[in-house]
């Protein structure tokens, strides 16, 4: 008997389609997504700073000044216009070379200067070379002028205090004195760095009869001075780019190193006064 042959039946299966979004692709989709809108709202955020930078930098600045000064001229005109009608000024020492005083113009042709710190002296045997010079010609320039002292942690503080009152005669209308602490010591411990800074602050205010300010980078402020030196007043120099208003206890905020102004050559530091330029004078040596 012959068998008969079952023929197997061949199941094609059906190829499933590609799904045209793939976890992967909407993971990218939705990266560029956040990174356009973040660009996006940086740019919002800085609209002023970036209208006035490519409507009256670019028609006169080379393509490279333009590159090295593009974020920081947006941030200084951003802070800057945050702060309508408070004073502002720059610290300059010998590093800012030979000022041309009567040349000294408004930052961007938008914000006079209203004061100006000047280093003095650094350490306890180091004169700035520029002092006399920039001491007087800010005077006869009428912009209301300080002094200020570089403290260096490892020498003698009264040495330190006596170069300053060598070399510094204030008179009516300067600001109070300044000293600028910066450095963290190497032969001494952080307790023996307050007394020192202590003993400079007094024989200061002792022979000049008012208080100095402190001058020092917000993270040193917080970590070392903040608590144990409350009872004086604060110069703070904080660069960061997300910072753009000065803090309600700071008397002056050094915002940028990288500010320009006519007639000083390279870059200067500007500063902000935490009230108009009345209540600036009111604080100056009666």
């Amino acid at each position: 008997m012959r068998k008969k042959t079952v023929r197997k039946r061949t199941v094609y299966k059906k190829a499933k389609k590609k799904s045209l979004f793939s976890w992967g692709k909407i993971a990218k989709i939705l990266g560029a997504f956040i990174a356009i809108a973040a660009i996006g709202l940086a740019i919002y955020h800085y609209r002023d700073g970036l209208l006035y930078y490519l409507g009256y930098k670019s028609h006169f600045a080379t393509k490279e000044q333009l590159e090295e000064k593009r974020l920081s001229d947006v941030r200084n005109f951003q802070v800057l216009s945050k702060h309508d009608g408070k004073a502002i000024g720059i610290d300059v020492s010998e590093y800012q070379g030979n000022i041309k005083w009567e040349d000294l113009g408004s930052i961007e042709e938008t914000y006079a200067i209203n004061f100006v710190f000047i280093r003095a002296t650094v350490g306890s045997d180091c004169p700035d070379r520029k002092f006399s010079k920039n001491w007087l010609e800010a005077k006869e320039n009428k912009i209301i002028r300080g002094a200020y002292h570089y403290y260096r942690p490892n020498e003698n503080s009264l040495d330190q205090a006596e170069l300053f009152i060598k070399n510094v005669r204030l008179s009516k209308g300067d600001l109070p004195p300044v000293l600028d602490i910066e450095q963290l010591p190497k032969n001494q411990s952080i307790r023996q760095l307050k007394v020192g800074l202590r003993k400079w602050l007094q024989a200061i205010e002792d022979h000049y009869k008012v208080r100095p300010i402190i001058y020092t980078g917000e993270k040193y402020y917080d970590s070392f001075l903040k608590e144990e030196f409350s009872d004086y007043l604060f110069w703070i120099a904080n660069y960061n780019f997300y910072r753009e208003k000065i803090q309600d206890n700071w008397l002056f905020w050094q915002f940028t190193e990288k500010g320009s102004l006519p007639g000083i050559e390279g870059t200067v530091d500007l500063n902000i006064y935490n009230g108009d330029l009345q209540q600036l004078q009111f604080i100056t040596i009666e």
